[in-house]
């Protein structure tokens, strides 16, 4: 597949949400959500601590029941028609838990097992292993791997039946380097042979470097959903960077306070898009006798625009 699918009656998106809804208590975890996800796109949810999203992940995989509104994965709804729908369906958790009494083989072909594949499914199983890095601890029993070893398994337990849509909750939370470049080759390499992505993660760069859309939650609603590109061209903010010679005159106290980061001569200031308040601090270190050596600015990333949106309040 070169790309994602227009949906339609004969091609339902990988991912529907209607009028989602979850309520613990007096707490909001999910608030009327409505998102397509589109097939054979690489889709990031992204939002701070208690926006949501897990809740969201847990009703798709059928973990959680929705008070209000409706899931459905590749068009089937994920309770009147469970079965197809986790079919479909490949999750990897953020917590790790597994079996301690298994090897890894054993741990995937019993996976395997509950898809009702049997010895078909051997030749991909051992793929896994061999793509992962997991080979050489198959017969290693599960509770003496490392932390991120474990990780390797719940990513293999989770594509054992080849499901169309992924879904990747925080899959790099905690793990060294190597391990997040074998996982993001592997991901767009499903992605590539037409599989459906979505992934929540708090590495802002990983979604600015994957992700083809990205919605961002807060408080149990979406609050930003659009392309990566467009996201970045907000560009709510730029960051203004002086450095001063060393025979520069001292920076003024007054300067020094609306700073964002002062480290040796270097200043950094955070201006508002359409507020031009660059020639005012230039005017003003000029005044002072200060003598600027390299002056630029810093465009925008998903991380400014994350911080942005979420520390605005929700209407």
């Amino acid at each position: 597949m070169s790309g994602p699918e227009t949906a339609g009656p004969a091609f339902p998106p990988a991912i529907r949400i209607s009028g989602l809804r979850k309520h613990y208590g007096s707490v909001h975890a999910v608030d009327g959500i409505d998102l397509e996800v589109r097939r054979g796109e690489f889709f990031g949810l992204l939002g701070p601590n208690g926006a949501g999203k897990s809740t969201l992940i847990n009703i798709m995989a059928g973990l959680a029941r929705a008070d209000e509104g409706s899931v459905s994965v590749l068009g089937h709804d994920v309770v009147t028609d469970y079965r197809k729908a986790r079919r479909a369906l490949g999750v990897v958790p953020q917590e790790i838990v597994f079996d301690p009494f298994f090897t890894v083989r054993e741990v995937l072909a019993l996976q395997a097992g509950y898809f009702g594949l049997g010895g078909e499914s051997e030749a991909w199983r051992e793929e896994l292993l061999s793509a992962l890095m997991l080979v050489e601890k198959g017969d290693a029993n599960m509770r003496s791997l490392s932390g991120g070893m474990k990780r390797r398994v719940l990513i293999a337990q989770a594509l054992v039946h080849r499901p169309e849509v992924v879904v990747l909750d925080e899959p790099t939370a905690g793990v060294d380097v190597e391990l997040r470049q074998l996982l993001w080759v592997f991901i767009r390499r499903l992605q590539k042979e037409g599989h459906t992505i979505l992934l929540t993660t708090h590495y802002l760069e990983e979604a600015e470097l994957l992700c083809d859309r990205i919605a961002i939650v807060s408080s149990g609603r979406i609050i930003a959903l659009d392309s990566k590109e467009n996201l970045l061209s907000r560009n709510f903010h730029q960051t203004l960077c002086i450095t001063l010679s060393a025979d520069s005159a001292p920076v003024p106290a007054t300067l020094l306070a609306k700073a964002l980061s002062v480290a040796g001569n270097r200043l950094e200031f955070r201006l508002k898009k359409g507020v031009d308040a660059t020639m005012e601090i230039l005017e003003e270190l000029k005044l002072s006798g200060a003598k600027i050596a390299d002056l630029h600015t810093q465009q925008t990333d998903l991380e400014d625009v994350f911080l942005e949106l979420t520390r605005r309040p929700m209407s």
